[in-house]
Formats: C-alpha cells, structure tokens, sequence
C-alpha cells in the first residue's frame, strides 16, 4: 500500500533527485513515477496536492528541452488537478490548459493510446465544465470521437465502450427544448447502440451493464410515435443490465438500474394490446424495485439517491420513511 505522502516526503523526495547523480531526462522520470505512484491510492486531497509539486518540479527541470517529458509532466498535473474537489471552476479550468499545451507534443512524439487517454481526459474535463459554460459540447464530442480513432472496439473495448457512453451523454446534455433535442437525444441512442454491437455481455460485462442501463435512460426520453415503444424497450435495456448487476456484487449500480426500471414500468400498461385496461401489475413492479432501491441507498448512505425514489413513492401514495 502506497503511504500518505506528506510535505516532508515530498522535499525529501525532491532532495534526492536534485543530489543524484542520474541525468536530468532521468530525473524527470523518477519525478513523474513518483507521482504516478502517489496517485494510484491517494489517501487524501493533500497527496494529491503533493504529486501536482512533483510533476511541477519535472516540467522546471525540462527547462526548453525534452518535449515529450515536459509534455508528460503537464499531462500527470492535469489528471491529479482534475481529481480534486473543487466546487468552482480553477481546478478544471488548470488541468484544462495542462491537456490542451500536451496535446500537440503527444500527437507528435507519442505512442497513440498516450495521445488517446490524454484526449479522452481533456474530454471529461470539457465535459464538467459545460454547466458552467465554460465549454462546447461539439468541443467535447470532437475530442472523444478524436480518442476513438485510436481506441477501437478491437483493441480498446473498455475505453471504447466508456468513450461511447461518454458521448452519448454529452448529447443529452444539449437539451434546448426544441426540435433539435429530438435530434440530439436520437444521436445518444445511436452511440450507446453503437457500442452495444461490439460490447458483449460475456467479455465485457461491467461496460455492457454500464451501457445498457444508460440506453434504457436514454429511451425513456426519446420521443416516439408509439407511445409505449420506448419504455418497453427501456425495460428490455435495464433487464440486461441486470443480468450483470445484482444486490450482492454490485448493490448501488443494481439500485440505480432497478430504479430506472420502475420510472419506466409506472408509464407501461401491463397489456400493450389493451392500454386503457390499466397498468395495475406494472405499477405493483415499480413499487417492489422501488423499495428494494430505497433499502439499498439507505444502507449505503446514498441520502440523495433515497431522497429521489422516496419522492417517487409518494408520487405513487406509498409513504417511505
């Protein structure tokens, strides 16, 4: 286990680099392992804090030389700047410019999948800023779809299923209440579809459950000219979701799914044939997954996902405490 790293172990480390005798592209190096290192179990925000001083230390010692160590340096400062917490905007906004000053030195001195993982998490970071308005949306999709010119389902099928689902996302995201939402939620589906044809339940069963339980989020939203079609095929997502999640193994990511799966069924005659007849037994369903997902949030300390399906329950004249 790695320990906490505190301020003296930082000056001690920098000490040792500054008195070896290794070359500087060497120093460099250690520096940026030492980092890597720190940031693998970071115990607190602190540790975090100490590795952006150690890859701050290796870009001083690139000085104008070795563009691709400088490169690298900027890149690790960038992934622990957007780790820490922060309820403002400097942090990402940092890391940011780190990824964006990287990016043309990797594209030409890197190995792909480098160039690849630093685009994908200059994406992320474009993508926590868009509430703030601080970035586009198009500026975030490019840079993914950039990152899965290299990370393709038949090398990649992890980052390429996570590149997929993050930019479906970033399409629901581009809500405007118009015409053009129908667009944009329709092109989600797609890209959660997409990755849906190469990520199977078999190899890659957390990524598969990961995707088809946000196509079902997707597909509640999509609009439709048969009114129960997308529900129905929500319930059908989810359903396969939870081929892989259960209360066991993975007890929140099963919560959401069985949560998501009872929005749907509340919206879902129990005959599709014969929709006036009522949706008694589907709304019996939505309040059994419902409670299941109360009890698993409430024992993990999930107070805020509780909050929600505790509303939903209401809504449905079942009082939950």
């Amino acid at each position: 286990m790695i320990p906490s790293m505190t301020d003296s172990a930082v000056k001690a480390a920098m000490k040792a680099i500054t008195e070896t005798s290794a070359t500087t592209p060497e120093k460099i190096e250690m520096l940026i392992e030492i980092a890597q290192g720190v940031l693998k179990k970071p115990k607190t925000a602190d540790d975090v804090w100490n590795a952006v001083a150690l890859y701050d230390k290796a870009d001083e010692l690139c000085q104008g030389e070795h563009p691709l160590l400088k490169a690298r340096a900027k890149l690790g400062k960038a992934n622990a700047l957007r780790t820490i917490p922060d309820n403002g905007t400097q942090l990402l906004l940092q890391a940011k410019t780190n990824y964006q000053e990287a990016l043309p030195v990797l594209q030409e001195l890197a190995s792909p999948p480098e160039l690849a993982e630093a685009q994908m998490n200059l994406g992320l970071v474009l993508q926590s800023l868009i509430p703030f308005k601080l970035a586009q949306v198009t500026e975030c999709i490019q840079i993914y779809q950039q990152a899965l010119r290299i990370f393709t389902y038949q090398q990649y099928p992890q980052e390429y299923a996570i590149l997929h689902n993050n930019i479906a996302i970033a399409y629901l995201s581009m809500s405007t209440g118009s015409q053009q939402q129908y667009l944009y939620e329709g092109l989600a589906v797609q890209s959660f579809e997409t990755a849906l044809k190469h990520i199977n339940l078999i190899e890659h069963p957390k990524e598969y459950a990961m995707l088809q339980n946000n196509l079902g989020n997707a597909l509640q939203y999509l609009p439709s000219s048969h009114p129960f079609k997308n529900n129905l095929r929500a319930v059908t997502a989810y359903d396969e979701a939870l081929k892989i999640r259960n209360a066991q193994d993975t007890p929140l990511e099963y919560a959401n799914t069985i949560a998501n799966k009872a929005n749907a069924l509340i919206n879902l005659p129990d005959n599709l044939e014969k929709p006036e007849s009522g949706n008694s037994r589907n709304l019996q369903k939505a309040i059994n997954y419902y409670q299941q997902a109360f009890d698993i949030f409430i024992k993990n300390k999930q107070d805020e996902q509780a909050q929600v399906v505790s509303q939903a329950l209401q809504e449905l004249g079942v009082a939950k405490e």
